[in-house]
């Protein structure tokens, strides 16, 4: 990907990452978040959860790894995100982006970004500035 190829508006390609809970659990022993609210549906509920939910950081890796799947080797500047609500384990999330603006003289785009689940609402919402070379 070429910064003189993007202009605002661009939408990234939608993704369905695969948030199983063998996948959840793998990256939770990984984080040191082995915890029962992120890997077993009956612990989550019984935290008052609707069942096991995805740590912030994997939601954070998601929409980080659709960028870098639109834009291979480009360099994420910066990454903030806001979580709404959770994301289950064990369902269908989508992860979307759209370029917002542009920087020619810092050769950088700025992308709003989501993760919804399965009936459309917007669970996670962030913005990064991606500097591509």
């Amino acid at each position: 990907m070429r910064f003189e190829d993007i202009e605002i508006g661009d939408e990234l390609p939608a993704e369905q990452p695969d948030v199983r809970v063998e996948r959840v659990r793998e990256f939770a022993k990984t984080a040191g978040m082995l915890t029962g609210r992120f890997v077993d549906h009956q612990k989550a509920r019984e935290q008052g959860l609707p069942g096991a939910i995805l740590p912030g950081i994997m939601s954070q890796a998601l929409l980080a790894a659709v960028i870098h799947r639109w834009a291979p080797g480009c360099s994420i500047q910066q990454i903030d995100t806001v979580f709404r609500a959770p994301i289950l384990v064990d369902s269908h999330p989508t992860t979307r982006g759209v370029v917002t603006s542009t920087d020619a003289g810092a050769q950088t785009v700025e992308v709003d970004l989501t993760i919804e689940n399965e009936a459309g609402e917007t669970r996670v919402i962030g913005t990064a500035v991606v500097r591509l070379d």
